[in-house]
């Protein structure tokens, strides 16, 4: 017979605590398992009663803080607000998560979110703070830095945009372009130069860089045309199609039109002049061919701008591009369209 161990025995001992520590476990798992099932079912209920984009902000906490819904998946529904353009719920979201958020870097990131959204609903002082206060704890951060910038830059203080790129380059950013722009900007934006003093560090500026060539022709065709029309040959005049079509006839300089054929094809097509038949771009070819028609024909040139960095398009032109806040790559296109009150292009 088998000797049947006493329960005194310190071998007894250890299998029943190896036992009770393997039933604990699995009871403990099993509880786990058990609570992990019913809170998915309790979160897929509450996306259920919800349309993605229309829950509360205390449904975001309660997502987070009851259900652990990862940080990202939060973050990426509550960008649902942004994407509405209700920005003041989607702040409200950021600030709340704040509260309950421990993880040092998760709450960088979420205030990288809440500067983002300070900025898109216009408040940028707070956006401003919000950035300045990430900068404090972490200085190298590109993108808090990179917001700064484009803050500044529409807050027209331009020294600190300068300082900012200058903070880039030591991180080795290509800031040159950035640099070159903002320059640009300050030179157009000073209150204490007169326009013909701009206007000729403009040109001169332009001269160094063929880059600028928007920026300059429109301040020079709106504040000096005697000196744009003296340089007319030296610009691009096909990214400048839009401004060239809505000028006044009494602001064109016609012996400059006359030895340009662009200009020519441009204004024929406008009905300013009639001095050529043909044009090698398809939309003046077809007004150019209407000119001599006995019926009225109700069409017109339209343009869009479409960024060439970020493939977007846009009914206005903007030397940054709202998307990728890339600089000075936006290409006009033209259209044929109806008819329309003379718009001046924005820059």
């Amino acid at each position: 017979m088998f000797d049947i161990i006493d329960y005194r025995d310190p071998l007894f001992g250890i299998i029943t605590i190896v036992a009770f520590v393997f039933v604990a476990s699995f009871l403990t798992y099993t509880f786990g398992l058990y609570k992990e099932r019913k809170a998915r079912a309790e979160y897929r209920k509450l996306i259920k009663r919800f349309e993605l984009g229309t829950l509360k902000e205390e449904d975001y906490i309660h997502l987070y803080k009851t259900y652990n819904l990862p940080f990202d998946s939060i973050i990426l529904l509550s960008s649902t607000f942004l994407h509405n353009g209700e920005y003041n719920k989607a702040i409200s979201v950021y600030l709340a998560l704040l509260e309950h958020v421990t993880d040092q870097v998760k709450k960088e990131e979420l205030l990288e979110y809440l500067g983002n959204a300070y900025f898109k609903s216009g408040m940028l002082q707070r956006s401003k703070n919000i950035y300045l206060k990430i900068l404090k704890f972490s200085p190298k951060n590109k993108v808090a830095l990179k917001n700064l910038l484009l803050i500044f830059q529409h807050l027209k203080d331009y020294d600190q945009a300068i300082e900012i790129l200058e903070a880039l380059g030591e991180l080795d950013e290509d800031v040159i372009k950035e640099q070159i722009y903002i320059n640009i900007l300050k030179i157009i934006d000073d209150p204490l130069l007169s326009f013909e003093i701009k206007s000729h560090q403009l040109y001169s500026n332009f001269k160094m860089n063929k880059s600028l060539n928007r920026l300059v022709a429109n301040f020079l065709i709106k504040f000096n045309k005697k000196l744009f029309w003296e340089h007319v040959d030296e610009f691009n005049l096909l990214n400048l199609i839009d401004l060239l079509w809505y000028l006044n006839f009494d602001d064109v300089d016609f012996n400059k039109v006359e030895n340009n054929k662009f200009l020519t094809q441009l204004y024929s097509a406008k009905k300013y002049i009639n001095t050529t038949k043909s044009s090698n771009q398809f939309e003046l070819q077809v007004l150019i061919s209407t000119n001599n028609s006995t019926v009225a024909v109700d069409i017109d040139l339209n343009f869009e701008f479409i960024c060439t960095k970020c493939k977007k398009n846009h009914p206005i032109y903007e030397s940054r591009c709202p998307h990728c806040h890339d600089i000075l790559t936006f290409k006009v296109e033209p259209k044929l369209g109806k008819q329309m009150a003379n718009l001046s292009s924005l820059v």
